[in-house]
């Protein structure tokens, strides 16, 4: 319903007394309304938790649980419909690539209008510039603006930004995963120096190697709701035992019904051993899909993601299917095996890309297929027992003895 407008003096004292009392009464009926109203959705219900200053917090939970919606409250970037926020000290936050930079200022005026925002002086700013632009490695473009940057560039100078001006409390979103890995090492390396100084850090990743390394504590977020608070490691263990269990090793779709656009539509996919009936060790594994494609003239490419359930990505490996820009209206049929002896046993998660030129992104499917490789008995040596690492390779040894040193 749209306000009407006020034209007279007389109208205009009126409404402006009106809205605030409207926009009480409206959270309020909001706070009254019961979970059973499938007309509302809640980003967020009922989640409650303290972090103490110093304290390194890890919040994860699957993609729509609410953990963004949570730190843009945190970071008053989103006023809650109900309930309320405490918080002590300045916080600096980074919750997606270029958040709080202008697009059309330099990336040297970006950090002075960020230290601005955060309440430095020009002379506290000056100070930590070089070191700011020395971990983002952007010091070429500094004075380029930022509109020009790519996304990682702009991710890289808005950590360091956030990192380096000193706030009392440090936010940082799912925004690592764009930057290289030598840089989410140095990120991941700032935040336990950020942590180390007694200065809070809440961290969301779906990295639970980071997490548990990097936080002491955490909270499981899911469907909105707090499902879990507590020591990280136990929060995670948590999470990964509610995670969507299901198996799906294969899927088939009519084209009508398939995923996919007008440009892309996947048809089949399915994920089988090379040898034996099971996925194991030993087996390998053999993904095939079908894509049928409306693209002409074009160059396609393709690209397979295999990601572990503990969020770690084991390769991002494609292959050009028409390199020539002589891509033609039709089906392709694609497969690629997976040699034995190379995955450990874990559950896997396959996340399929569709791209142009190996530059324009035309279509991808998260969490296509999910297989598990199970252990497996080979030779003279039993693999039954589980062992660490995300690869877990047939290696060829050899060993010479001699009495004396040659």
């Amino acid at each position: 319903m749209r306000e009407q407008k006020s034209d007279t003096l007389l109208a205009a004292l009126v409404n402006g007394i009106r809205s605030p009392l409207n926009n009480l009464r409206r959270i309020r009926n909001l706070a009254k309304l019961n979970d059973e109203d499938n007309s509302i959705f809640w980003a967020l219900r009922d989640v409650s938790f303290d972090v103490q200053e110093g304290e390194v917090l890890g919040i994860i939970g699957h993609n729509g649980a609410g953990k963004s919606t949570l730190l843009k409250i945190l970071s008053r970037i989103t006023e809650p419909s109900t309930g309320e926020v405490h918080i002590h000290g300045r916080i600096a936050a980074l919750l997606e690539v270029g958040t709080g930079f202008h697009p059309e200022l330099t990336g040297r005026e970006n950090i002075y209008m960020n230290g601005t925002i955060l309440g430095m002086r020009k002379k506290e700013i000056d100070q930590k510039l070089d070191e700011i632009v020395d971990f983002s490695g952007v010091e070429k473009h500094l004075d380029t603006p930022v509109k020009f940057y790519s996304s990682g560039m702009r991710v890289r100078l808005g950590f360091s930004v956030a990192a380096h001006l000193e706030p009392e409390i440090l936010i940082i979103d799912e925004v690592l995963s764009v930057g290289d890995a030598e840089f989410q090492k140095k990120c991941l390396g700032k935040m336990e120096s950020v942590a180390g100084q007694g200065r809070t850090v809440l961290f969301v990743s779906h990295n639970m190697v980071a997490v548990s390394s990097l936080c002491g504590k955490g909270v499981l977020l899911k469907g909105g709701q707090k499902i879990a608070e507590g020591f990280a490691p136990d929060v995670i263990g948590i999470y990964q035992k509610t995670s969507p269990g299901a198996l799906v090793t294969s899927k088939r779709w009519d084209l009508e019904d398939a995923p996919g656009n007008d440009l892309i539509k996947v048809a089949d996919i399915s994920a089988s051993p090379l040898k034996g009936s099971i996925l194991n060790i030993d087996s390998g594994v053999m993904i095939q899909f079908l894509i049928y494609s409306a693209v002409e003239n074009k160059s396609l490419d393709t690209t397979l993601e295999l990601i572990t359930k503990d969020e770690i990505v084991v390769f991002h490996k494609g292959i050009v299917l028409t390199s020539e820009r002589n891509a033609e209206k039709g089906f392709y049929f694609i497969s690629v095996e997976i040699p034995p002896f190379l995955l450990n046993a874990n559950v896997y998660r396959v996340r399929l890309i569709i791209g142009e030129s190996q530059r324009y992104l035309l279509f991808q499917i998260p969490d296509v297929l999910t297989f598990e490789i199970e252990n497996s008995s080979t030779g003279m040596g039993s693999n039954l027992s589980s062992v660490p690492g995300v690869v877990r390779p047939n290696l060829e040894w050899k060993v010479e003895f001699n009495r004396n040193r040659q």
